[in-house]
């Protein structure tokens, strides 16, 4: 256990760096814990060094961790390509959904939502990879999909979400992440206030942080080397 705090207190630097480099404010980007395949023990140990926020990929683990980790405050956001058909459960367990692509499933979403009378933080997601392993809205249709998405009241746009290129070269994965600036420069000036950028992971949060990123989503690079690479865990229509 205590090879993920001496991890976490790695990337802390890194990000502090990687600020520093980009004359931003470190206090301005987030560490959220991408935790899929964690299992709770670890999660704990990172929460009880003073982390608070923590993403998962798959609705059935949100629900087989979270009594697990009821008793340490923290903030649960929901990261992984969204089933309409789970929309009931994971708005039980988090404060935001980071991957609200399609109009399909905000309307899901504000059902529910009216029924129970509340609202939810949500990030829309773009697929500026362009990759065919990727959900995503389509980047060439941002303000229109953001605008549609702004007619749902009981969503709350607080940013965008991007998975960038798995490449090598540090110049294609640049792209992306410049895109979803760009995105949210058009989207910003259309009224609506998607301030944050969670963009970024384990081997390229320095270019994220470079782009614009408010949060950055770190797992391997704490926890420790997953079975498959992340590639395998992100290539989400498979």
């Amino acid at each position: 256990m205590n090879r993920i705090l001496t991890n976490i207190q790695l990337i802390r630097q890194r990000m502090i760096q990687a600020c520093t480099l980009a004359d931003r404010n470190p206090a301005e980007v987030k560490l959220l814990l991408a935790t899929k395949t964690i299992a709770p023990a670890s999660i704990i140990t990172a929460l009880e060094a003073g982390e608070t926020l923590i993403g998962e990929n798959k609705v059935q683990e949100l629900k087989e961790k979270s009594t697990a980790l009821s008793h340490i405050p923290h903030q649960s956001h929901f990261i992984g390509h969204l089933q309409t058909n789970k929309v009931n459960d994971v708005i039980r367990y988090v404060s935001c959904i980071q991957s609200v692509d399609r109009i399909s499933l905000a309307e899901k979403l504000q059902k529910r939502l009216e029924y129970e009378d509340r609202s939810i933080d949500i990030f829309l997601q773009f697929n500026t990879s362009f990759e065919a392993s990727k959900f995503g809205a389509d980047p060439s249709t941002a303000t229109t999909f953001a605008k549609g998405i702004a007619q749902f009241d009981r969503l709350r746009i607080k940013g965008l979400m991007t998975i960038g290129l798995f490449s090598a070269d540090p110049l294609q994965v640049r792209k992306c992440f410049r895109l979803l600036k760009n995105i949210q420069h058009q989207i910003l000036n259309s009224g609506i206030p998607a301030h944050e950028l969670s963009m970024g992971m384990s081997n390229d949060l320095e270019t994220a942080i470079e782009e614009g990123a408010t949060i950055i989503r770190v797992g391997t690079a704490i926890f420790g080397t997953r079975p498959f690479p992340d590639s395998y865990y992100w290539n989400e229509k498979q």
